[in-house]
């Protein structure tokens, strides 16, 4: 079965203004300059940056976040509806749009200054109920990075779209709690997919192993769990076992949201009837494109454009099947 667009996705959580320049090797001292070949603003974070992506795949989105009363909040929906991105933004008096300036290095590594800012007081009264009836999927954005929503709240809102009919997906913005035990025992049964980043997976449960980890979280209740590896590609977990995809082999220019959009090819392709073993694959092609330039987004042009990017497409070595 082929991959086709529309699909209706509504994305709750994390919104970022990034700031970008490439290539630094080292900060400038005292008041000296440095040239670079680029400096952009895109946006970015768990449901802006996924929300483009997914919009250039051909879905209808709507996204449901909080920003300032700023010129970065300006920056953000004028951003989002000039991609045809529906923006559900909710303004928050004192706090400014979250921000980070990134460093991209040679290499594509990219150290960060982030302000969390607007999307810390976002909780379960900015969400309107209609943003998440008739949706295909709902996908709850930055768990951990979301203290008014995390946990029960987030749960009772996915609770809510798979009675809608939706298929619930979620991911994380790295994990900076401790308490993350109970959060996740409330809401990972409701949650059909879940995708977090490696080190993500193995902060979340205290495994050593993703392998173990990817089990662990299914044991707290996911449907499915996807863990992204970075160049090692992602395991899968679900009711049929583990089993490993390689990444596909591409240039790297900044690793500014690769994860993004491997979850929006997944929803994507899980809508258009894709296995998940399916949906993996695309969703690296994807993050693939992304790697190849500056920023979280313009490396997907379209849906078309991705599929025939990964059609002609090189895989690497599957590192971690050997290891697992």
């Amino acid at each position: 079965m082929s991959i086709v667009s529309g699909a209706k996705v509504t994305l709750l959580g994390v919104c970022v203004i990034d700031i970008l320049g490439r290539p630094i090797e080292e900060l400038p001292k005292g008041q000296k300059s440095h040239l670079l070949d680029e400096i952009r603003a895109t946006v970015a974070g768990t449901a802006g940056g996924t929300s483009i992506d997914l919009a250039r795949l051909g879905a209808d989105v709507t996204v449901v976040s909080a920003i300032g009363e700023d010129l970065l909040g300006d920056l953000m929906i004028e951003s989002l509806s000039r991609e045809g991105v529906t923006p559900r933004l909710v303004r928050k008096s004192g706090f400014q749009t979250s921000a980070t300036i990134l460093p991209i290095h040679p290499d594509g590594s990219r150290p960060a200054w982030h302000v969390p800012g607007a999307y810390r007081e976002f909780g379960p009264d900015d969400i309107p109920a209609d943003a998440i009836e008739g949706r295909g999927v709902v996908h709850y954005g930055g768990f951990t990075a979301l203290p008014l929503l995390d946990g029960a709240p987030a749960a009772e809102i996915l609770r809510r779209a798979r009675a809608a009919g939706a298929f619930t997906t979620a991911d994380c913005l790295g994990i900076k709690r401790s308490d993350t035990d109970q959060l996740l025992e409330e809401m990972l049964p409701e949650v059909d997919l879940f995708l977090p980043n490696r080190a993500e997976a193995l902060a979340l449960t205290g495994c050593a192993d993703v392998f173990d980890a990817a089990r662990r979280l299914r044991e707290l209740g996911a449907g499915s769990v996807i863990v992204t590896c970075d160049e090692d590609g992602c395991l899968i977990s679900d009711a049929d076992g583990e089993r490993t995809q390689p990444a596909y082999v591409a240039p790297v220019v900044d690793s500014t949201g690769c994860g993004d959009a491997f979850s929006a090819g997944v929803m994507v392709a899980t809508q258009s009837g894709q296995s998940v073993d399916e949906a993996a694959s695309f969703g690296m092609a994807c993050a693939s494109l992304i790697l190849g330039q500056l920023g979280s987004v313009d490396g997907i042009r379209s849906l078309d454009q991705v599929l025939e990017w990964q059609e002609n497409a090189v895989k690497a070595p599957d590192v971690l099947g050997r290891v697992g």
